[in-house]
């Protein structure tokens, strides 16, 4: 394996590029086919003309290709399945005794958005088929369905940096400098007794709109030529009154998943007549929100307003800085101005130096509510946990100290006398929080520590110092259905709350989190700096580290090895040769995709099991994207032909296939087929019972023999396969290498077709930036040195 990176043009920080100026509105995009589409969080889909999708998928990393596929709505399911879909599944479940995991925690997340919306007010005082649709109608409609699958149009708007962006300065209005208000006490709930597995939590599921609202819609529909199939989607979207909405606004159509400003603008064409223009202020607010929202599945939970008004100029807004004006008049987005701190800058002035405060360098950042409350909440609640008073530190955690050594009692040292502590190191470190959380529950304490998998749940527990007892995922302690009861303020009874998988956290998730705990508890945000970021928004572990707020504790503990010493060099930007006396790592050279694919099958189906062992199902694949020749969508035809052949009953899918189920953006849970009947389609996942409705199979379930490295973060198997094939070159960052190596366990084969891409992206292509705010959010709480 060479060490040695090609020349190539380096690919600097910044505020993200937009794409190519668009001609005019309600024009299609121009998006070049070919190759294979990125991995992402989420997946994206667009439509590119009548009759073509053109599927993409964000990297995390924010490396991006793109996948032509013929036929309007060929796009497959995708890792998540967008929250309008989710809001529906949520109504469709109305009237039913329980509700699943998933729908609890989705249950969960509005609760916590109405809280934040709240909390804004006290500061400042299922698709029919569409079979018969042809035309604009048939595309409108495949694009919101591309979406559903999971997909992703973030990709195309927000791309990866290839030519500077014009800057257009704004003259924003004042910022919004009032603090995070504190959060109003949730209702209480029923004690719950800690739970191990994930269990169904009863709980009311919302009304969804009523059948004269969504007749009301689809009637504005057909009089502008769109689907009248979206009309429950568009409800959902827009509310009671959806119907008057579209008619007085008809680019309110772009907050239905999966629209674009082209159709939108075909749709109110026909709605408005003459009247319709791209200087309409009503245009302009659209897309302004719907740039936004793209920016969030890209991860910003916000936008430099220069980057925000140029991306404004190439969807043909005249007037940028006015549609800006116009969104942030109307409420439908927000302000901010943010000071930089210069590199070797001393500490700013009193506050009462307004002069010196006045040459303080700022950007001004454009974000929707939802993610600048998020984000802010998550502030708010990180530094009380910092400044909660610790006088019992000493006596209480003495115990947890003493029974402890090397670094797990250092990082115990640290919980002892600070609400916030973050530790790094790679998959071998997690035995330190995990002898921290036994030695805490041998003292009494209650303390709970959430994966973000259900495997990393169960390699967590499997630990000797846990016991396997107090430990749960994130999404199961947001639910309700793993972890404490709650008190009567509605705050988690805990008093010690790890997370080792905290790189995956998004802003919503962990505010949620944060907000739950109560003052005087013990937070530990542990996990590898390394591994891509989250799905959702945000990079809540970055800023963190970044922000120096709290103790940092890094651990010493290596992973062992070949495979541990090939991903540790990788981390630092080397690709290594590295001795495999037991041939753990193996490198496959193939010519093409064709090939990449059939040797991928053999290894898999033979060679891995013959010489070490490790059954089918322990060996994941692991390839850049769904698209492509060697994309997951191929690799899991070929595996299933070889593995588990069969007609494809269900959807396309028999009993025994291996099965990746994406209940919810950002979560992936492997499992395997059980059978179909009339309830749906019934899975075994984490060996726990999981009935999918027939109308959720496509966007929820997808063939899991192959992942993307963002599907399998937070999971390890005993044997990886990782397939780069020649067009993934596009796709390979440092963060992705480094992510897809390590999901092996005792044995990796890197099916080697990318060449000289793959020590250039380890060298040379870090992870790409996401606007955040958090960091600077928790800077006045940082230490002075």
């Amino acid at each position: 394996m060479s060490t040695e990176p090609e020349t190539t043009e380096e690919t600097g920080p910044g505020t993200p590029e937009m794409p190519e100026a668009q001609g005019a509105p309600g024009a299609p995009d121009e998006v070049a086919g070919g190759g294979l589409a990125a991995d992402g969080g989420d997946g994206a889909a667009e439509v590119s003309g009548a009759g073509e999708t053109s599927e993409r998928t964000d990297g995390g990393a924010g490396e991006e290709t793109s996948e032509s596929t013929e036929g309007a709505g060929s796009a497959e399911a995708a890792e998540a399945a967008e929250a309008a879909e989710a809001a529906e599944a949520a109504a469709d479940g109305a009237g039913k005794p329980e509700l699943s995991e998933a729908a609890a925690e989705l249950a969960a997340q509005r609760v916590e958005r109405e809280r934040i919306e709240r909390r804004k007010a006290e500061r400042d005082g299922p698709v029919e088929s569409g079979a018969k649709l042809s035309g604009k109608a048939a595309d409108l409609l495949a694009a919101v369905r591309a979406v559903e699958a999971g997909a992703k149009p973030a990709s195309a708007v927000f791309a990866a940096p290839s030519r500077p962006a014009p800057e257009r300065t704004p003259e924003p209005g004042p910022a919004a400098t009032a603090a995070a208000p504190v959060r109003p006490a949730p209702e209480p709930e029923p004690v719950r007794q800690e739970r191990s597995t994930p269990a169904p939590v009863p709980a009311p599921a919302p009304a969804g709109p009523s059948p004269q609202t969504v007749d009301a819609v689809r009637r504005v529909l057909a009089k502008g030529g769109a689907p009248e199939a979206l009309g429950q989607q568009a409800a959902v979207a827009l509310g009671e009154g959806a119907g008057e909405l579209l008619r007085a606004d008809p680019w309110q159509l772009l907050r239905v998943p999966g629209v674009r400003p082209e159709q939108a603008d075909g749709f109110a064409r026909a709605l408005l007549g003459a009247e319709c223009g791209p200087q309409d202020e009503r245009r302009g607010r659209a897309v302004t929100v719907w740039l936004l929202e793209q920016a969030a599945l890209a991860g910003h939970t916000a936008l430099e307003a220069p980057a925000l008004t140029a991306a404004l100029a190439q969807r043909g807004v005249p007037d940028p800085d006015e549609a800006v004006q116009s969104a942030l008049a109307e409420g439908e987005a927000l302000v901010f101005e943010d000071a930089l701190e210069e590199p070797g800058a001393p500490a700013a002035q009193s506050a009462d130096d307004e002069e010196e405060e006045a040459e303080r360098p700022v950007r001004v950042l454009i974000a929707l509510e939802r993610y600048a409350m998020a984000e802010e909440s998550l502030a708010d609640g990180l530094a009380r946990l910092i400044n909660s008073p610790s006088q019992d530190g000493e006596e209480t955690w003495a115990p947890v100290v003493a029974a402890l050594s090397g670094g797990a009692a250092e990082l115990a040292r640290a919980v002892a006398g600070h609400g916030l502590v973050l530790h790094t190191g790679g998959d071998a470190s997690r035995a330190e929080p995990a002898a921290l959380l036994g030695a805490a529950r041998d003292a009494g304490l209650r303390a709970l520590a959430v994966c973000h998998t259900a495997d990393g749940r169960d390699r967590l527990a499997a630990l000797p110092p846990t016991r396997g007892a107090g430990v749960g995922t994130v999404a199961g302690l947001l639910a309700g259905a793993e972890g404490p009861g709650r008190d009567g303020d509605g705050a988690l009874e805990l008093d010690l709350l790890i997370v080792p998988d905290a790189p995956q956290l998004d802003v919503e998730s962990a505010a949620m989190l944060v907000e739950s705990l109560p003052d005087g508890a013990r937070l530990v945000l542990g996990g590898d700096p390394a591994l891509l970021w989250s799905a959702g928004p945000g990079r809540v572990f970055a800023d963190l580290l970044a922000a120096r707020a709290c103790p940092q504790i890094a651990s010493r503990l290596p992973d062992p090895g070949p495979i541990g010493e090939l991903v540790s060099g990788i981390g630092i930007g080397e690709l290594n040769q590295v001795e495999a006396p037991g041939k753990e790592v193996v490198i496959v050279p193939v010519r093409d995709a064709g090939e990449a694919v059939h040797r991928t099958v053999q290894l898999v189906a033979d060679s891995v099991p013959r010489a070490f062992g490790v059954p089918v199902e322990g060996t994941v694949v692991i390839t850049p994207g769904h698209g492509g020749a060697a994309g997951t969508r191929a690799l899991n035809a070929a595996l299933k032909e070889r593995l588990n052949p069969g007609p494809g009953r269900f959807g396309g899918f028999d009993p025994g296939d291996r099965i990746a189920y994406s209940p919810a953006p950002g979560r992936i849970l492997p499992g395997t087929v059980v059978k179909a009947d009339a309830e749906g389609l019934h899975l075994s996942c984490a060996g726990a019972p999981v009935v999918v409705p027939r109308e959720r199979v496509e966007a929820w379930v997808r063939h899991g023999w192959a992942l993307t490295a963002h599907q399998a973060v937070g999971g390890r198997w005993p044997a990886a396969v990782v397939v780069l094939p020649g067009d993934a070159a596009q796709a390979l960052s440092r963060p992705w290498v480094y992510t897809a190596f390590g999901r092996g366990e005792r044995h990796l084969s890197v099916v080697q077709g990318a060449e000289g891409a793959l020590p250039r992206a380890v060298a040379e292509i870090p992870a790409k930036p996401r606007t955040t705010r958090l960091a600077t959010l928790l800077r006045p709480q940082s230490p002075t040195d």
